[in-house]
């Protein structure tokens, strides 16, 4: 009896769009509401202002944020449930031509013919199972995952919201240059944070996902920041 050690190995649940819509939310609240703050707080109106500002773009963009999630996903949903519904009727009205197709794709991936008729017949015995097989080999659908709208825009909701509210915390404590400065810090140390963790789940590079996190977001804001300080000294701020 071999002495190997057994190698175990185990996959994080990601269907139903929930974890792919937190990330993405997170990182999209953040560089935004980051963008949009220091964007307004460059052409240095009052701290009030610039907490309004913030305030908005939270609530606008989460809820922004989560519509276009769901929308995006429901209709994916749809489409995909459509091929299902095609394929299912083409199982049931033409079964020899589908057993066919089946028994092609398996033998043009190196299996035996007779072995790919053999599994092809006991698939096709359940009409379920059947389904099931033919939009993963066909179409590369897995019935069993196409998604959770509600979840993935609820998700988005929260992470955006959560994001956009880093920066947009330090205005609500103080204003001026102490906001700007402590709004940046945060916004970095979170995108950092984010990029880390991102890498992490992916298997790259921490500190690359990091500092591309980073530099996304110091473009932005830099660029909003920018624009914005001209926008004031242009009209007397």
């Amino acid at each position: 009896m071999s002495d190997a050690p057994r190698i175990e190995h185990r996959h994080r649940e990601l269907r139903g769009g929930a974890a792919r819509a937190a990330v993405f939310g997170f990182s999209d609240g953040l560089v935004t509401n980051v963008s949009l703050i220091l964007g307004v707080a460059g052409a240095h109106p009052a701290g009030s202002f610039v907490r309004l500002a913030g305030i908005a773009g939270l609530v606008a963009g989460a809820f922004s944020m989560s519509a276009g999630e769901y929308v995006s996903m429901q209709a994916q949903r749809e489409l995909f449930q459509r091929e299902l519904d095609v394929e299912r009727q083409a199982i049931r009205q033409s079964p020899v031509e589908e057993k066919a197709e089946l028994v092609q794709i398996y033998e043009q991936r190196g299996i035996d013919p007779e072995v790919a008729r053999d599994l092809v017949d006991e698939v096709m015995q359940d009409p379920e199972l059947a389904l099931e097989t033919h939009a993963r080999e066909e179409l590369g659908i897995d019935p069993h995952a196409l998604g959770v709208p509600l979840q993935a825009a609820g998700s988005s909701f929260g992470t955006f919201a959560a994001g956009a509210f880093v920066p947009l915390l330090p205005w609500l404590i103080t204003s001026g240059n102490a906001a700007i400065v402590a709004s940046i810090a945060a916004a970095a140390v979170a995108a950092v944070a984010t990029g880390a963790l991102l890498g992490t789940l992916s298997g790259r590079s921490m500190w690359r996902t990091a500092l591309r996190q980073l530099a996304i977001g110091v473009v932005a804001a830099g660029v909003t920041f920018g624009i914005g300080r001209l926008v004031g000294l242009g009209t007397g701020h």
